[in-house]
């Protein structure tokens, strides 16, 4: 049994004990909406970076804020996100799983560039965070077949918000650069989300035009 309750036995059984119809998105409505919902958490993450990165290291240390940026990405993205998962009761289930993702995610990528501090470190970063984020998505929905475009379009969208955030950053500089790079960053990272999330559900939407 999945234990997230997301397989599509799982997920067609509570839409039938619900009585409700089930909401499915395109694929392009699925990354658009994860790309703009994202945006929105990820820029109220940058903006305590912009307006409060001293104060966090001085009172939190380098790890403590890591961990505060950490679980604020989890508490606003999750439930931004959590509109894209087809079927009712799906909140909470996927607040949990989000916060595993994520947290597989951030230690991947932290991992590689505290390893390796750099550019590579950087893009080495991005593909362990989009390879363990992935496995988790597809393994929680069941999708396995999908786990390898799921990673790549992790990485293509993580990869494009973060460098070009980067670049923004270093053009714009201070608060309006860290700001342009959460707007960006969230953006790339949203749409691969979307992205990932709709193809984890391809077994559901096949379980419910059969059904």
């Amino acid at each position: 049994m999945n234990v997230f309750g997301f397989s599509a036995d799982q997920v067609a059984a509570r839409i039938r004990s619900s009585g409700s119809v089930a909401r499915t998105l395109t694929f392009p409505q699925s990354i658009w909406f994860g790309a703009i919902g994202f945006c929105l958490a990820s820029l109220l993450v940058f903006a305590t970076v912009a307006f409060g990165e001293r104060w966090m290291y001085r009172h939190l240390g380098l790890s403590g804020a890591y961990i505060c940026w950490t679980l604020l990405f989890i508490a606003a993205g999750g439930g931004v996100l959590s509109r894209l998962v087809i079927g009712p009761g799906r909140l909470i289930r996927f607040y949990l799983l989000f916060s595993i993702a994520f947290l597989a995610y951030a230690i991947g990528w932290t991992a590689a560039y505290f390893t390796m501090p750099n550019r590579a470190g950087e893009w080495l970063g991005s593909i362990a965070g989009a390879v363990l984020m992935g496995a988790v998505l597809a393994w929680a929905f069941g999708a396995m077949r999908e786990t390898l475009k799921m990673i790549a379009v992790l990485f293509a969208g993580n990869s494009a918000g973060y460098f070009l955030g980067d670049f923004l950053n270093n053009t714009l500089r201070g608060k309006a650069g860290m700001l342009a790079w959460g707007v960006a960053y969230g953006l790339g990272l949203g749409a691969g989300l979307g992205a990932a999330l709709y193809l984890a559900q391809s077994p559901v939407r096949e379980n419910l035009s059969c059904s």
